[in-house]
């Protein structure tokens, strides 16, 4: 019997509300076998909503799922594993207290257990024996996962939803967390999936990279299921209008190819090394008024630069140095009151605090700000959370929701929003765009050049090589924790021109 076409997941009439908010709206959906389909939409347009049903990690509030043919109702993420759905998220999934075998199979100990004593050996070999299967030989079981960096553990997360072979793979905007090795694993697993005619569901606001891996796209608008595509139909000139009900019109990035700036330092590095001694004797000058672009391949140690410089972690030799006030920049508060902001790559561990209320976030770094005699009101605050609000035309209920409740797009609205409230000069921005869909990053792009405009400096770190060559004023590439070429703007400069100075 031929069930290649059999549906083997699906939804008819889907609704899901949190309070006022209709996240979902009667959203009928089919997966079969041996597809690769791409969700597409706006941030807040409900993707990861449906995604996290089927995964489950919360329930719908009406409508029904299917799996194989079968009502199917998961309960929980382990109950779905069980099932054969699996789930890769966007954010960090993983404990940190723990090591990677233990992180790899939560929700499984009993298979390791005898009695009440835990085999930890068998479990370390095993973690092992699936790291390699899915082609990772550099991470082992027996790894305190505080060793990793955010890349491995997304890698480990990987191996985790890969553990008991799935039959359906749902990867919400995991690429955007990973740099070229991940990515390469990813489309592996994707590779094999469809080869084996099980079913993939991708989210990603990469729209290149969703021609290149699926044969089906669905987008969602607002919460509603609003059209598909196939075949040679799925090209990014046909997603976009798909996503936004238009066209978009013109660039993401900078028009102009005129990269000066001011001859103004603003911030001196002179000679840093990190406490590992892996990044090695680095020096560079931003410049006000200067988008200074940071790129290279995981593990270059970009982003440890960006940490260092904003006093997060230690150096082990040299110096930051605030020019205009002469301070050395050690800790975070030193960067704090030189009004430097820092938009980490990991949004929800280091840029915003999801527990806590938009508001709160907006605020946290204007404290000594709004402050008169110790005293801060909660009206100031307030308005000062609004003016953000609107400027950045986040969408909210209002400040008080929680930003566990936002899509990333608008978690990443707030975690800027902090720094402009603050009224920071400099800004370290840790691949800012990182899991935004396409119209709130042409927003993120355009406020990026207005700081430029306004004589602020930006230190713009990013693994998107179209990115830097696209917003940059000078692009310094990493490699091996030291400086590997310097690049300036130009209208010539190429992807290729970047990567020879990488490999």
């Amino acid at each position: 019997m031929d069930n290649t076409n059999e549906v083997l997941l699906g939804c008819r009439g889907v609704c899901k509300n949190f309070g006022a908010t209709r996240a979902l709206i009667n959203v009928d959906f089919e997966l079969r076998r041996g597809e690769v389909c791409g969700l597409i939409g706006e941030n807040g347009s409900g993707k990861s909503t449906l995604t996290s049903i089927f995964a489950g990690v919360q329930p719908q509030t009406s409508g029904e799922l299917f799996r194989g043919g079968e009502t199917y109702k998961p309960g929980n993420m382990v109950t779905a594993q069980k099932n054969g759905v699996a789930m890769i998220v966007q954010e960090a999934a993983t404990l940190p207290g723990i090591d990677v075998a233990s992180n790899i199979f939560i929700g499984n100990y009993s298979t390791f257990s005898k009695a009440t004593r835990l085999d930890v050996k068998k479990m370390h070999q095993e973690a092992d024996r699936i790291l390699h299967e899915i082609g990772v030989e550099d991470i082992k079981g027996s790894m305190p996962l505080s060793q990793l960096n955010f890349e491995d553990r997304k890698i480990v997360e990987i191996a985790r939803a890969m553990y008991l072979k799935p039959e359906i793979l749902i990867i919400d905007e995991s690429t955007t967390a990973l740099a070229q090795k991940g990515r390469q694993l990813i489309y592996r697993l994707i590779d094999k999936m469809r080869e084996e005619k099980k079913g993939v569901i991708f989210i990603s606001h990469d729209l290149e990279e969703l021609e290149e891996v699926c044969n089906k796209i669905t987008c969602l608008r607002d919460g509603v299921m609003v059209g598909h595509l196939t075949g040679k139909d799925i090209t990014a000139k046909n997603m976009r209008p798909l996503m936004v009900g238009r066209e978009l019109e013109g660039s993401y990035y900078r028009e102009d190819w005129d990269g000066t700036s001011s001859k103004e330092v603003v911030l001196d590095v002179k000679h840093i090394t990190s406490e590992d001694g892996y990044v090695k004797n680095f020096s560079i000058q931003l410049h006000k008024g200067e988008i200074l672009g940071f790129g290279g391949l995981a593990g270059c140690g970009m982003h440890e630069v960006g940490r260092m410089i904003f006093g997060l972690d230690e150096t082990l030799t040299g110096e930051v140095v605030h020019v205009p006030s002469g301070t050395k920049i050690t800790k975070v508060e030193d960067a704090i009151r030189q009004n430097i902001g820092y938009v980490s790559k990991d949004r929800d561990n280091e840029s915003i605090i999801l527990n806590a209320s938009i508001q709160s976030n907006t605020v946290m770094a204007s404290y000594k700000k709004m402050s008169k005699r110790l005293f801060i009101s909660p009206k100031t605050e307030k308005m000062l959370s609004d003016d953000q609000i609107r400027a950045m035309r986040t969408k909210c209920i209002s400040g008080r929701q929680f930003c566990s409740q936002l899509s990333g797009g608008n978690k990443q609205k707030v975690a800027f929003s902090k720094w402009l409230a603050a009224g920071s000069e400099i800004y370290i921005l840790d691949c800012p765009t990182r899991g935004i869909d396409i119209g709130v990053k042409a927003a993120m792009y355009q406020l990026i050049y207005q700081f430029k405009k306004e004589g602020k400096a930006i230190l713009l770190i990013s693994e998107e090589l179209p990115e830097l060559i696209g917003m940059s004023d000078r692009m310094i590439i990493m490699k091996d924790g030291v400086i590997a070429g310097e690049v300036m703007r130009s209208e010539s400069v190429a992807d290729t021109q970047l990567i020879e100075y990488m490999v």
